[in-house]
């Protein structure tokens, strides 16, 4: 087995004055460590992945990065799948025992110390749950169930196990986040007044999920693994019972940030959405959700879109807007910028500049030629932190530092759950065509 790393980790900030210093600084605010660990006093984690589909190719690459760690199982119903995934392991040098049934490899494997769990939705709680008893810790991916009361039972087994659950939430390891959080929202209080949050993510129209039919399961295979049929089985995401739709799988990332960034969770939720386009889904294709958050004895209102027929509107993205600035944060460093009102006179941008928090943009000739009945232009300025890792490297990292020890969970799944709780609660609120409020009690687990 290999037990080294293919890709050397490397952060780096850009070259404003002290931007290097306050990346570092990011990772304590992060909960990561002070320092890196030698090689040499790494004490090797023995570790199970537990689905073998998009997400979990997707967690396999991050988790190869990481020194110290070794994949010793990986599980997967689909024989295509587990094959697929052994001869790339084999290739790297990996040799890792297979399994097509989860209960089998906890059975069986005796050294394992954690697991990562990146099966549809509706098994994240029972493996959770069951692996947590077991004595290991669990990475779960995001949503944290298909359901409120699973979501609940997975935080009620990590306190009683004392195990560690860290829901794969990965922008809240994301140095870039981190460090506008902490930095420029909350020291500097660049947006003065927040007022307003927007996000959005859209797709363009993709094809359903095709399989090759001589590796089609058998039905009651599938049966047993709770799937009607291979389109099921491939495209679960878009089934109830299975996912939670669009608003669980692309927004649930991007409401989380709301949450994080205000410290709050919402006071109500309104939404409408509809299957419009897809006509062999359950779920439907498109959502436009407002909550209510509560914020300086006031409101602010965030707004969230998911379509999955476009992928119009400017990328990825999760906006906070204030009265004298605004943040645009995107795991896209492309989409990434700062804006900063022409009336923004508390915190002195040239002071955050020379203390590399922000770097200033060109302004083109004519910026300045508005309409009367305008607002003057944003002066835009880049968040100066760049890091070379894949977008869930960080988080794995945190996990495995936490693990050894060396750190705490930066998103344990007690605080998930208030997050993924307001998701399901807009999904709820699309359905009932209503109004519906949240209260402080109902979003702790």
């Amino acid at each position: 087995m290999v037990d080294k790393l293919n890709r050397r980790e490397f952060i780096s900030a850009t070259a404003v004055a002290g931007a290097a210093m306050l990346l570092e600084g990011c990772k304590s605010d992060a909960n990561e460590q002070k320092a890196a660990v030698p090689k040499s006093s790494l004490n090797t984690i023995n570790v199970a992945l537990i689905g073998y589909g998009e997400e979990g190719k997707v967690l396999l690459e991050s988790l190869l990065n990481i020194e110290g760690v070794r994949l010793v199982a990986l599980c997967d119903i689909w024989d295509y799948h587990r094959g697929e995934g052994e001869r790339y392991l084999q290739k790297l040098g990996n040799q890792v025992h297979t399994y097509e049934n989860y209960e089998d490899l906890l059975a069986k494997e005796k050294d394992l110390q954690a697991v990562l769990i990146a099966t549809p939705d509706f098994w994240h709680a029972p493996m959770t749950n069951t692996c947590l008893k077991a004595g290991l810790h669990v990475y779960c991916e995001k949503m944290m169930s298909n359901t409120i009361e699973g979501a609940r039972s997975m935080v009620k087994t990590m306190r009683e196990t004392g195990k560690l659950l860290q829901i794969g939430h990965q922008r809240r390891s994301n140095p870039r986040y981190v460090f506008t959080l902490n930095r420029l929202l909350h020291e500097a209080q660049f947006c003065g007044r927040l007022t307003a949050i927007q996000g959005q993510w859209n797709r363009a129209v993709k094809e359903d999920f095709g399989w090759p039919k001589k590796y089609e399961m058998p039905a009651s295979m599938l049966a047993k693994y709770g799937f009607k049929d291979m389109h099921q089985f491939r495209n679960w995401r878009w089934y109830k019972g299975l996912g939670g739709g669009p608003l669980s799988d692309l927004g649930a990332h991007q409401i989380d940030i709301f949450n994080w960034w205000l410290g709050t969770t919402p006071k109500s939720v309104t939404a409408s959405g509809g299957l419009d386009y897809f006509k062999n889904h359950d779920w439907y294709d498109n959502a436009m959700v407002i909550y209510e958050y509560p914020v300086e004895s006031a409101v602010a209102r965030a707004f969230y879109q998911v379509q999955t027929t476009t992928s119009a509107g400017g990328g990825y993205f999760e906006q906070f807007m204030g009265d004298d600035g605004t943040i645009r944060m995107s795991e896209d460093p492309a989409i990434c910028a700062i804006y900063r009102e022409a009336r923004a006179t508390a915190v002195s941008w040239d002071d955050l500049a020379q203390k590399g928090y922000v770097k200033a943009k060109p302004v083109a000739a004519d910026a300045t030629k508005v309409d009367v009945r305008e607002t003057a232009a944003l002066a835009e300025y880049e968040i100066p932190v760049f890091f070379n890792k894949p977008p869930h490297q960080p988080h794995l990292e945190n996990f495995f530092n936490a693990v050894r020890g060396k750190g705490k969970l930066n998103c344990p799944a007690d605080e998930a759950f208030s997050s993924e709780y307001v998701i399901h609660k807009a999904n709820e609120a699309v359905a009932a065509e209503k109004k519906i409020n949240i209260t402080d009690e109902e979003v702790r687990a």
